[in-house]
C-alpha cells in the first residue's frame, strides 16, 4: 500500500515492520514523532525515558533479552548516550538494536549543529543515511538484519529536512522474528577490563566485513548520467544534487555512511571527469575521498556550516540559482517568543527586575534571554545550569549567592538536572534554583515526563513529587510559587536568595497551551485610563501591541492570565465578564 508520510513516520513504520518489540526514547526535535508515532502500534511497546542514556541502556537491555529494540534521540541527545553506545559496540547485541540519532543543520532547534557521524567513526558502528520516507523505512527495517547478522548495535541517521518532509512510501505486513534466547555469556557482555581488552579485536574485524559490505550493498548505489561530473553524496544533500543537475551529473548515492567503502569510489571517480563531494556539515566524506588520494571539489566551495538548498548548491558550484528560490525569502524575519499566557514569563520579569543573574537550561523558556525580558545569561547543555551554579558561586561565594539563580524546566531536571542538585546539597554552595514547572515537555510538543503523571500513552503512570524529591536529596528550603502572582514570586525569590543555605524554588503553572487548561476571558483596554506608559511593554508578550500611543490587546492571543494587570498603575487592563 502506498501512503504519503512524513520521514518520522515512515521510519517508525519501518520498526513496526521489522518486529521491534521495545522503543524508549527522550524527545528531540527533529527526532520526537519516531517514536510518538511508534507508540501508536499497540504491539510495540513505548515509553519516554528521563534522558537519552537511559533510554539507550533499557534498549540494549531489551536487545540482550532477545527482543529487537530501538532508542531515539536528536544528535545532542547521543553525546548523553555515548556512554553506553561506546561500549555496547564492543558487546555487541542479541536482538537487533537500532539507533534513531536526528542532526539539525541550521540549528532550527539546537544549541549547536554537530555532525553525529563521528560519534558512528569514533564508535566504530554501522550508520545509515536515509535520503527520503521511503529510505527511511526501508532503512529501519534493514538495519535490524544488518545488526543481528553483525553482530552491532546500527545508528540511522536522520536530519531535520528527511525527518520532518513528506514522500511517498510502500507499506508491508509485520513479520516477526522468533525472539533470541537469552545466554548468559560474561566474556562477552561483562566489560571489565580482561574481557573488553579480548572484544577490540572483534570490534575490528567486524568494521572490516562492514567495510567490504559497503562495497557492494543495497544502501549505496551509483547512477550514471553525464559523466563530465560525479557527485559522491548523501541524506538530503542528495535530493538537492539531484534536482540541480538531474541527468547533467552521475551520482554516487551513499545510503551507509560508516564504514564508507573505498573501491566503489575510486570506480566512480574513474568514470567521471571531475568529482564533487556534496555534503552538509563536515568534510566526512570528502576526506575520505582525499585520502583515497582523489582530487576532489567539496568545502573549498560549499560551506561547512548550515543547512544546504538547491540554491545553495546551485550557486556555489556556479549554476543558474534563480529557479530554485526559496518562497517567502523576502518576508521579515519572526523570532520566536514566549506564547501569551507562558507561565514563566512572570517568574522572568521578576528575575530581570531584581537585577538576578541568571543562568538558564534547555526548554522553551530559554526564550527568557530575549529581550524584552533579558534574563538569562547562559544556556550550555541539558541540567548545565544547576551544576554551573554551584560553580559560579563557589568562584564568587557571597558576592553573587545573593543576586544569582538557576533555572531549569522540570522535563530538563529529570533529564539531568538531579545530579546537579545533589551537588549543591553534597558539596555545600547557598545556590537558588527555580524548577520551571509546566506540568510537560513543552520545546517538544507536549510529551509527557516523570513529573507529569502520565505515560507515552497518557495513561497514568508512577508520577515524582518535585518537593519531595528536593527535600530527601538534603534542601530545607523549597518553596512553591504561582509566577502568575508577581507579588509572590517576588517575595519568595528576596527569601531565598537571602538565605544562610541553599534552596529550591518551584515556579508552578501548566503550559498554557495544554488541551485541559482552562484560560480567563482576554483582557481589553479602557482606552480613556491607558496612558501609554508601556509599562505592560516589559513583559514581551505577544498579546499586547502599542497602536496610536495606547496598549491594545489581541483578542485572540490573550488568555486573561492577568500578569500585565499587576504592572498597569491605572487600571488600564480590565478582565472582561464570561459570556
Amino acid at each position: 500500500m502506498k501512503q504519503l508520510m512524513l520521514g518520522n513516520k515512515a521510519f517508525a513504520r519501518g520498526l513496526y515492520e521489522a518486529g521491534c518489540s521495545l522503543v524508549s526514547s527522550y524527545p528531540g526535535t527533529p527526532s520526537t514523532e519516531v517514536t510518538e508515532e511508534a507508540a501508536k502500534y499497540d504491539e510495540i511497546y513505548c515509553e519516554w525515558a528521563p534522558n537519552e542514556k537511559v533510554a539507550m541502556e533499557v534498549a540494549f537491555g531489551a536487545s540482550l533479552a532477545g527482543r529487537r529494540s530501538f532508542c531515539g534521540m536528536k544528535h545532542v541527545g547521543l553525546n548523553v548516550a555515548a556512554d553506553p553506545l561506546y561500549t555496547c559496540s564492543y558487546t555487541g547485541v542479541n536482538a537487533g538494536m537500532v539507533i534513531c540519532v536526528a542532526d539539525d543543520a541550521g540549528m532550527h532547534s539546537s544549541q549547536n549543529e554537530q555532525d553525529s557521524r563521528h560519534h558512528a567513526i569514533a564508535a566504530k558502528v554501522p550508520m545509515l543515511d536515509p535520503s527520503d520516507s521511503e529510505e527511511a523505512l526501508e532503512f529501519a527495517r534493514k538495519a535490524y538484519e544488518l545488526s543481528e547478522e553483525y553482530d552491532t548495535p546500527v545508528i540511522i541517521k536522520m536530519c531535520t529536512r528527511v525527518a520532518h518532509s513528506q514522500s511517498i512510501v510502500e507499506t508491508g505486513e509485520r513479520v516477526m522474528p522468533e525472539p533470541k534466547p537469552y545466554v548468559k555469556d560474561i566474556a562477552k557482555y561483562v566489560m571489565m577490563p580482561g574481557n573488553a581488552i579480548r572484544r577490540h579485536p572483534v570490534v575490528e574485524e567486524r568494521t572490516r566485513r562492514l567495510a567490504a559490505l559497503a562495497e557492494d550493498c543495497s544502501f549505496n548505489r551509483v547512477e550514471m548520467g553525464d559523466s563530465s561530473i560525479g557527485i559522491i553524496t548523501s541524506s538530503t544533500s542528495y535530493q538537492y544534487a539531484r534536482e540541480v543537475f538531474g541527468d547533467q551529473a552521475s551520482i554516487l548515492k551513499l545510503g551507509m555512511v560508516n564504514p564508507l567503502p573505498r573501491k566503489l569510489i575510486l570506480d566512480f571517480a574513474a568514470r567521471v571527469d571531475k568529482l564533487v563531494v556534496i555534503e552538509e556539515l563536515d568534510p566526512i566524506i570528502e576526506n575520505h575521498c582525499r585520502q583515497l588520494g582523489l582530487e576532489v571539489t567539496g568545502k573549498d566551495v560549499l560551506p561547512v556550516e548550515g543547512e544546504f538548498s538547491q540554491n545553495l548548491i546551485a550557486e556555489k558550484l556556479g549554476l543558474d540559482s534563480a529557479p530554485y528560490k526559496k518562497l517567502g525569502e523576502a518576508l521579515p524575519g519572526r523570532p520566536p517568543v514566549m506564547c501569551a499566557g507562558c507561565p514563566h514569563r512572570g517568574l522572568f520579569y521578576t528575575l530581570n527586575r531584581n537585577k538576578c543573574t541568571v543562568l538558564g537550561d534547555i526548554g522553551c523558556y530559554t526564550l527568557g534571554a530575549v529581550a524584552p525580558l533579558s534574563a538569562i545569561e547562559m544556556t550550555l547543555c541539558m541540567g548545565a545550569s544547576v551544576s554551573a551554579v554551584h560553580g559560579f558561586n563557589k568562584a564568587l561565594g557571597e558576592e553573587s549567592e545573593s543576586k544569582t539563580v538557576a533555572v531549569i524546566g522540570d522535563s530538563t531536571f529529570m533529564h539531568s538536572g538531579m545530579t546537579g542538585l545533589a551537588n549543591i546539597a553534597y558539596n555545600q554552595s547557598k545556590s537558588t534554583v527555580i524548577i520551571l514547572d509546566n506540568s510537560i515537555t513543552g520545546m517538544t510538543g507536549h510529551q509527557q515526563n516523570p513529573t507529569t503523571g502520565y505515560n507515552i500513552k497518557g495513561d497514568p503512570a508512577g508520577k515524582i513529587d518535585l518537593e519531595s524529591l528536593c527535600r530527601s536529596m538534603g534542601f530545607n528550603r523549597v518553596a512553591v510559587v504561582d509566577p502568575y502572582d508577581l507579588a509572590q514570586c517576588d517575595k519568595v525569590l528576596k527569601e531565598e536568595l537571602a538565605a544562610d543555605e541553599a534552596s529550591v524554588i518551584i515556579s508552578r503553572r501548566p503550559c498554557a497551551l495544554l488541551k485541559y487548561v482552562k484560560h480567563n476571558p482576554p483582557l481589553k483596554v479602557a482606552s480613556d485610563k491607558c496612558v501609554g506608559c508601556k509599562s505592560c511593554m516589559r513583559l514581551g508578550c505577544p498579546a499586547i501591541a502599542m497602536k496610536d500611543g495606547k496598549a491594545a490587546v489581541d483578542q485572540t492571543l490573550c488568555v486573561g492570565c492577568g500578569v500585565c494587570q499587576q504592572l498597569c498603575r491605572f487600571d488600564a487592563l480590565q478582565s472582561q465578564e464570561v459570556e
